[in-house]
């Protein structure tokens, strides 16, 4: 079996192993959901270059680290699947907390993680550090709303979860 063929079994059998290890309820969930239809398409540049183009019409430039071929011209990828994580996650607490009616003035998210060591070097652990400022504001929403987008409405953390212990801290300030 050529490297390839090994490669690409090897990682159906992690994911594979991955998906029977999720507790019922979360699969059935997964299955029941309805299906949203999503594009991106990714044309190869140079060496480990490429461009990707979203279904909305913007561009990323990726590239991929030196030591692998890449002239650091972009984002790795890994590094925009966390940071797609972290705004995911980031647009459901600002709409949240304008819904409740928090005054916040800045609110950034930052996102530190740990990928395992063996292929396919998934994501073991993700913490969210949430950085909000603001006149009067009610930890309590805040709260609520970082707990209700991790465990409701963030589809990104929520498939992160499946392999990363996700943790979050709120760091509240006057402003």
């Amino acid at each position: 079996m050529d490297e390839f063929k090994h490669a690409a079994l090897h990682k159906s059998t992690a994911f594979a192993a991955l998906r029977h290890e999720l507790p019922r309820q979360v699969t059935l969930a997964m299955e029941q959901r309805k299906k949203v239809p999503m594009k991106s398409t990714i044309k190869w540049i140079d060496n480990v270059q490429f461009v990707a183009e979203t279904g909305s019409g913007h561009a990323i430039v990726i590239d991929g680290a030196p030591e692998y071929g890449g002239r650091n011209t972009g984002s790795r990828p890994m590094e925009l699947v966390l940071a797609g994580a972290a705004s995911c996650t980031a647009f459901d607490v600002v709409l949240m907390l304008n819904k409740s009616r928090q005054k916040f003035t800045s609110l950034h998210v930052d996102a530190d993680a740990e990928r395992a060591e063996a292929d396919p070097k998934v994501f073991t652990t993700i913490k969210l550090t949430f950085k909000i400022a603001g006149k009067g504001l009610d930890p309590g929403a805040v709260e609520r709303a970082v707990k209700l987008s991790k465990e409701k409405y963030c589809s990104a953390t929520a498939m992160l979860g499946m392999t990363a212990k996700i943790s979050t801290e709120i760091v509240l300030s006057e402003a």
